[in-house]
């Protein structure tokens, strides 16, 4: 299992920011900033592969959460030249801890990196 950076600065050109978002894609804060303002998000696009990111809705709740978290882990397995960076979505402006997102990750393919908070609820 690879770790995320904590800081994510650059992508090389195989690489996608994962970062939450809201369903509406109002990229205003959080690694969702970073993923609109840096690599490509785009403003009101709040789920899948935009640019070189990708977004998880992470404000809907637990089991939106948990239905993003399949549908990502299935486009991730079906892009394997790709490597996928997976913030701790929805541990920051969503409010959830580690310990109740990161579950809804397991049984991830090889090519995404996983946040280092994540690795003990794996």
């Amino acid at each position: 299992m690879e770790i995320t950076p904590e800081r994510v600065t650059a992508l090389r050109p195989d690489e996608v920011f994962v970062f939450g978002s809201n369903a509406e894609g109002h990229h205003g804060g959080g690694a969702a900033l970073i993923a609109y303002r840096d690599f490509g998000a785009v403003w009101g696009e709040g789920h899948g592969h935009h640019g070189d990111t990708y977004a998880i809705d992470t404000m809907s709740g637990l089991e939106v959460l948990a239905a993003e978290a399949r549908t990502f882990a299935e486009y991730a397995a079906a892009h394997p030249e790709r490597r996928f960076l997976l913030t701790p979505v929805g541990c920051g402006i969503a409010g959830y801890r580690p310990d109740q997102v990161a579950p809804l990750f397991t049984g991830l393919p090889d090519n995404v990196t996983v946040p280092r908070s994540f690795v003990p609820f794996l």
